[in-house]
């Protein structure tokens, strides 16, 4: 491996849940061995075939939010593995949602069998704090400013709805009681917000009804070994840069039932001088959020392997 030149104007962006599909990493695996070992290490760390659910499906039992988890984790980490095996790391590191585990492993915050561990286990918690049908969770699409937090407070009548993902300034994510989101985007469509797009998920992630898989997460957290990273992660819950192995902890547990700020951390990663970034792993859905939110800051993507070309 060469040694790592670090470019301190970049980031590393890693996607989260939505952006899977039966396929991915394949091509990484077979072209680069530093990716096929971390899809060999996936495999013997959780005791079944990861590699062969990640490259040939079926799509339904990779959708499986425990399963989905620590696929994205693992092509992440493998496309990192080839970066890091060119040379080639950032100034900051950055992750939507189940991506910040990405990012944590990338800055040497935690070691990827801990990680993938981690991550399934998350995805089960998740998928058990809410029996199936009580919850839900919709996409806002260009709300007027300043409406939201008056939709969410008329259509709570006692249940709970609030912010799940501030994605850019035109995408909000909503999360919450299925009856309670349902009236908020009603609402939405009536203050004149473009859509309101109700998204095929199999829990209400990142709002309060999340607390029972905090609760259990917050152990298995604490119960892994953390360090401090060696560059700073831009995270979740606060939109904070962090580096302390404690800081870094604690974000991951309190991210599970608070919204990703992620409008916040790609405008603070502007701010603290970021002009180019890669997005690292399957999909393209941060470059696109990027454009929206920071557009200073130059996006491509790596997850295939005719991404290295």
């Amino acid at each position: 491996m060469r040694k790592c030149r670090v470019v301190s104007n970049s980031v590393f962006l890693f996607p989260g849940q939505g952006s899977q599909f039966a396929g991915m990493g394949l091509s990484l695996a077979e072209t680069f061995s530093e990716a096929r070992e971390i899809f060999a290490r996936a495999d013997e760390a959780l005791g079944f075939a990861l590699s062969k659910l990640c490259f040939e499906g079926p799509e339904e039992e990779l959708r499986l939010t425990e399963n989905t988890q620590p696929a994205i984790l693992t092509v992440s980490v493998a496309a990192h593995a080839v970066l890091r095996s060119r040379g080639v790391t950032a100034g900051f590191v950055a992750g939507h949602s189940l991506g910040e585990y990405s990012a944590v492993v990338a800055a040497g915050g935690l070691e990827f069998e801990d990680a993938v561990r981690l991550v399934r286990k998350r995805g089960r918690y998740m998928q058990e704090a809410v029996p199936p049908g009580v919850g839900a969770m919709a996409a806002l699409l260009k709300l007027p400013a300043g409406r939201l937090d008056t939709i969410l407070s008329e259509a709570s009548q006692g249940e709970v709805v609030s912010a799940a993902n501030l994605n850019s300034p035109d995408q909000v994510v909503i999360a919450g009681h299925a009856g309670a989101v349902a009236r908020a985007m009603e609402l939405a469509k009536a203050a004149g917000a473009k859509r309101a797009v109700a998204l095929p998920v199999s829990a209400p992630f990142h709002c309060a009804l999340m607390r029972p898989a905090q609760a259990k997460m917050r152990g298995e957290l604490e119960d892994v070994e953390f360090h401090d990273l060696t560059v700073p992660l831009v995270n979740n819950w606060q939109a904070r840069a962090v580096r302390s192995a404690a800081g870094v902890r604690q974000g991951l547990i309190e991210q599970i039932p608070n919204p990703v700020q992620w409008v916040a951390a790609l405008q603070l990663l502007a701010a603290e001088g970021v002009t180019s970034g890669l997005e690292v792993g399957p999909g393209s859905v941060l470059s696109g959020l990027v454009k929206q939110t920071a557009p200073s800051i130059e996006m491509a993507k790596r997850g295939e392997a005719k991404d290295f070309d």
